[in-house]
């Protein structure tokens, strides 16, 4: 379970969902480098993480003394609650599907470039993928006016609802729209990682419950984030997000009391000032 590929400001903002939002509080910044050593991130990584994410205006800074504390702003507040939406509410199954689709077509000048990721990026975050170069696609009613509206691009977007016509091959424009491989492979991968954790998680040290349970959560929102929620009916019979949505339940809820109290017991926190 290398921590290898999870970024720094993932994990910050994973913990902060877990335990920050709806809190009204700050955590000093000692112990948010003491949670973050225990998943193999260094003290001089995570001091520049959140200094970065201050600047960025993810993170407010709040003084006690001579310490640190760090707490929420608007905008991670938002990012934590899609988060949580994400995780808990829409989950990793779309079995209610009702056979409409978002389109968005897209038309930026070539000297764009940054737009142009920039509107990919958040596309993708929100479950659209490319059936052409300039025209995505996302399975449902996805209101993207927040996105076009924060690029500054609602001159270059137009954005349509529709139904596919009979005859369709819904499960063939899905297989060239999206790379069903790679984010299968992603669920098998995190289900092989995790799944062994169901029978013994209960038994670790709260300090260990903790951290293990920020990393896993951290990988699974990285799994679902990339996941644009295909309507099952259209996937293959073996469609592995069930199974690996189960494991992530189940671990967590094993350990949720140990990490809990290791956050009661070493992590300091103090109310936000208003």
């Amino acid at each position: 379970m290398s921590t290898g590929s999870l970024r720094p400001q993932s994990l910050v903002l994973t913990f902060l969902g877990e335990h920050v939002l709806d809190q009204d509080v700050c955590v000093y910044s000692g112990s948010l480098i003491d949670v973050f050593g225990r998943v193999g991130v260094g003290e001089q990584a995570t001091r520049s993480t959140l200094s970065r994410m201050v600047n960025r205006g993810l993170l407010r800074r709040q003084r006690e003394g001579r310490c640190t504390y760090f707490g929420l702003t608007d905008r991670s507040e938002a990012i934590l609650r899609d988060g949580q939406r994400r995780i808990w509410q829409t989950g990793a199954v779309n079995s209610e599907w009702d056979g409409t689709w978002t389109l968005l077509g897209f038309s930026l000048p070539d000297s764009w470039q940054r737009q142009r990721h920039d509107l990919r990026s958040q596309l993708t975050w929100s479950g659209f993928g490319p059936l052409f170069s300039g025209l995505w696609i996302a399975p449902g009613e996805i209101d993207v006016s927040g996105i076009v509206a924060e690029l500054g691009l609602a001159a270059h977007v137009k954005v349509f609802r529709a139904r596919a016509e009979t005859g369709t091959d819904i499960a063939e424009m899905i297989h060239e729209t999206w790379d069903l491989d790679e984010l299968a492979a992603r669920y098998r991968e995190f289900d092989a990682d995790w799944c062994p954790l169901a029978q013994d998680a209960g038994d670790r040290p709260a300090q260990d419950a903790l951290a293990l349970r920020l990393r896993m959560a951290c990988e699974w929102l990285q799994v679902i984030r990339r996941d644009p929620r295909l309507p099952v009916r259209h996937l293959p019979d073996d469609w592995p997000a069930t199974g690996a949505e189960k494991t992530f339940r189940a671990v967590h809820a094993l350990l949720e009391p140990a990490a809990r109290d290791a956050v009661r017991r070493t992590i300091d926190m103090i109310p936000a000032a208003s």
